[in-house]
């Protein structure tokens, strides 16, 4: 479970870099990973830590910032598998290392293990940038390359210069995207099913004006329906391998 979460970690952590660092990144991926190390030594799963960096280093080669994603849907696809497999191997500890044991002296519940607070962490982090990632590559994978570099998680603005290129006018997904994604996986987690479903209707009701306007080829429809979906997909994605963690262990 802390290869998971430290995993999750590393990568949505650096996708934060990125999008808030635009010079001498090179420094403040080094500070992270350092620091991730450290803390991973504190929890005694030293080694995860180095993956994840290892991963999160690849991760930013294969899914760039700018422009399709090297290899499309497979590193979503390897990391989910492998988030899923390291829940499976190693689902609990019964000696999480330093900053586990002071955890466990002061944390709020008996239920709570530092593997879960970081599974969480990790998850939570994930949801925020990487999450924009995952959208965006679904986006340009379904809808044949239409989409330039400016296309962002769920139903968000793709302003491209190419005249000839269709242009979703749906705004605000950088923002509306993560804040999304992190209020499906919270009421997920908290079994608030009903409230769950209230707020996803919410927002097709919200959308509903825009999209009524679509042309006839569909293409702000089918930009809502793609990015929505796979937006909630992750994040229930994310509640479900931090329920498996939870109860795996």
């Amino acid at each position: 479970m802390i290869a998971a979460g430290l995993l999750l970690l590393a990568v949505g952590g650096v996708d934060l870099l990125r999008q808030m660092i635009r010079t001498r990144r090179w420094i403040a991926f080094t500070v992270a990973a350092v620091v991730l190390v450290v803390v991973s030594a504190g929890l005694d799963a030293v080694i995860a830590g180095f993956l994840a960096v290892a991963v999160a280093a690849i991760w930013t080669w294969v899914v760039p910032e700018d422009g399709p994603a090297r290899a499309g849907l497979w590193p979503v696809a390897l990391l989910a598998l492998a988030a899923a497999a390291c829940v499976i191997v190693a689902p609990g500890r019964a000696r999480p290392g330093p900053l586990g044991q002071i955890w466990a002296a002061y944390r709020p519940g008996e239920a709570v293990s530092i593997d879960v607070v970081v599974l969480v962490a990790g998850c939570v982090v994930f949801l925020l940038e990487s999450g924009n990632a995952v959208v965006r590559i679904a986006l340009r994978s379904e809808m044949g390359g239409r989409l330039d570099a400016a296309a962002t998680a769920g139903p968000a603005t793709a302003d491209d210069g190419a005249a000839s290129a269709p242009r979703p006018t749906l705004k605000g997904g950088r923002l509306i995207g993560p804040l999304e994604r992190i209020l499906v996986f919270v009421l997920t987690l908290a079994g608030a099913y009903t409230l769950l479903a209230a707020v996803l209707a919410a927002k097709g009701i919200v959308r509903f004006p825009e999209i009524s306007r679509d042309r006839d080829d569909g293409d702000r429809a089918e930009y809502f329906l793609i990015g929505s979906l796979v937006s909630w997909v992750t994040s229930l994605a994310a509640a479900f391998l931090v329920w498996w963690g939870v109860h795996a262990g």
